[in-house]
This record gives structure tokens, sequence and C-alpha cells, in this order.
């Protein structure tokens, strides 16, 4: 895919609506698909099982039989539909983003770009048929009469009615219809930052949920002050479930470059702090370093992939990128490797 047709995200920012920044990055990853030399679907298989009369030949596997001298099939988890959940994280931290010097428009915020991530991947999943879930994490949001503005309420309720748990606002169960896509795409839109995070509660919930050999993308910040946050992901792998976390961060959060004496607000509770940047700059990228080290090897020791997803970035060479080791690594379980 050419740089040209890359999807800066300021420019995907002037795009009116949800729906169509989606579509376009769904476009941008599909042109990069089809232009790639690795043509063919990445097809992975879940088990085998013994040979039964009306079984496929073409799919005994040939490697088993010579190990062990029986005939046995592959379970090609491709032949049935995928069910898939996007985990969102919706707290407070993730509103930040810094509007760059000079530009009219409001920041592109961390919740923004997450958004449009997970739109483009409910998107190319129900494209290809597969179903698509959506689970929102953060405090529940319900209408303010008197304002007509969103605030932190009640416990939310599912699509059934159910009390859903504090650390769930949202959840919409996958399914494939085009009705469901636009339904989920208007949550989506609809959604502002507010409250803070309890992701290991949101993920437990979705444990309890979610079918076995579900995909689960989760995309936060991974500001959670929970020590389970992470540990929780592992429940889903025990599960079978496929999992990715993108851990969206603004560039100033990895680069810090700030100059002039600034006040700090904390974004999920009423800390503030005066500083001067250049007196904490090499202690707080030493933090950062740490906190990410620390978070790539827990994912890693779960078996769980990490995306780094700054939302400086495009978003539709991120996924690119990310559909490019999902098929190599399927390729190589295929083979054995």
């Amino acid at each position: 895919m050419s740089e040209a047709a890359l999807l800066d995200p300021l420019l995907l920012a002037r795009l009116a609506t949800l729906p169509l920044r989606a579509r376009r990055v769904v476009e941008g990853v599909l042109t990069g698909l089809h232009r790639s030399r690795h043509q063919g679907q990445a097809v992975e298989f879940a088990e085998h099982k013994e040979y039964a009369p009306g079984d496929e030949i073409r799919h005994i596997d040939w490697r088993a039989y010579a190990r062990i001298d029986k005939y046995y099939v592959k379970n090609y988890e491709l032949e049935t539909n995928l069910r898939a959940w996007v985990v969102l994280d919706a707290s407070a931290s993730m509103g930040y983003g810094r509007r760059p010097p000079g530009a009219a428009r409001p920041p592109v915020t961390k919740l923004d770009y997450a958004k449009v991530l997970g739109a483009a991947l409910a998107y190319l999943l129900v494209r290809q048929g597969d179903s698509a879930g959506l689970l929102v994490a953060g405090s529940p949001m319900t209408q303010t009469p008197a304002a007509g503005e969103l605030s932190v309420a009640e416990p939310a309720r599912d699509a059934d009615g159910a009390r859903l748990p504090p650390a769930v606002r949202r959840c919409l169960p996958p399914r494939s219809s085009a009705a469901h896509l636009a339904g989920l795409m208007d949550v989506l839109e609809k959604l502002r930052p507010a409250g803070a995070t309890d992701l290991a509660g949101a993920v437990d919930f979705l444990a309890e949920k979610t079918h076995r050999r579900s995909s689960v993308f989760v995309l936060s910040d991974l500001f959670d002050p929970s020590p389970r946050a992470l540990a929780s992901l592992s429940r889903l792998r025990h599960r079978r479930c496929e999992v990715a976390v993108f851990h969206v961060l603004d560039p100033d959060e990895l680069e810090f470059p700030f100059e002039d004496p600034t006040e700090f607000l904390g974004m999920e509770g009423p800390e503030r702090l005066e500083a001067h940047p250049r007196s904490v700059r090499e202690g707080y990228l030493e933090e950062i370093r740490a906190f990410l080290a620390s978070t790539r090897r827990q994912l890693r020791d779960a078996d769980i992939e990490y995306v780094s997803a700054p939302t400086g970035g495009a978003p539709d060479r991120l996924l690119l990128d990310f559909l490019f080791r999902r098929r190599a690594a399927a390729a190589r379980r295929g083979r054995g490797g």
C-alpha cells in the first residue's frame, strides 16, 4: 500500500461520521491486502478428529498419519463463522488528546482513535460474514433530563434488560447483520469518555459470556490501577479465545514533549501537579518505558498479542500490519511450526 493511501488521524477526523471513517480505514486495509504478495486466506484449524466416511479426504492430516498410523481430519475454524468481541475502554483517561499548535479542529483523543479501530474491526468482521460484538468498559452513562447531557449514573442494562456490572457501560452480543453493525456503530459514535476504568471487571464479565474460541480485541490505554487488569485477560485464553490488546496511547504520553512550566491534571481523579517538565522528563520516561516493558512481558507470558497503537499513526497501516502478522502466525501453526 502506498504511503499516499495511508490515513493520517487528523485527516480522518475531518470525515463527518464514524461509519464513514471506518469504511475509509477498511478500504485502505483491503487495498493493502490486495496488493500484498502473500495472497490467499490464512486458514486456521482448531483441532483434529478421527476420519469417518464422508469426511473430505483433502483435509486428512498426513503428518499425523505418519506419526500414529491413523487417519485424522483437520477441523477448520474458518468453516464456521467467527464470533468476535471488541472491548473498548471508554474511561476518562481515554479522553486525552492535545490540540496541535495552530490547529483549528479539536484534537484526536485516544477514545476517538480507539472508536475508529473498533468500528473498522467490526466492519471487517461483518463484511466477511463473521459476528461482531461490543463491550464498553467504563462507568455507565445515562441521560440527565435537566441538562440533556450524559452523566455517570445507575448501572446500565443490556439488550435483554439485564443489569450490567458497574465495570460495563454497554454490551452488544455478537451478530453478523448489517442492522446490528449499524447499531454498533451508533453506540460507538455516541460514546464519551467518563469515569474510572475497571478493565478486570469488564473482562471477567466477558469471560462468563463469551463462547470458547471467540476472538477478543481489547482497545485501551491500560491505565487501570487494578493489578488484575492484565491477569484477567488470561481467563479468556484459558477458554481458548484468541486475544489481542491494542495499546492506545497519545504521543504526548510516550514522548513527554512539554517544555514550559505546566499544571498536569488527573484524568480520572482530582489530582493536580505543577511541575517543570524538563526536571521530571527523564523520570517520567523511565516510568513509561518500564510500564510498556512490563505490559508486553505479562501479555506475552499469557500468550496474548500486544499491538502498539499510538494515536499519531495511520489506523489502516496499523490494522494491515496486524492482519499480516496474524496470517503469518496462522501459516506457521498450519505447518506445525
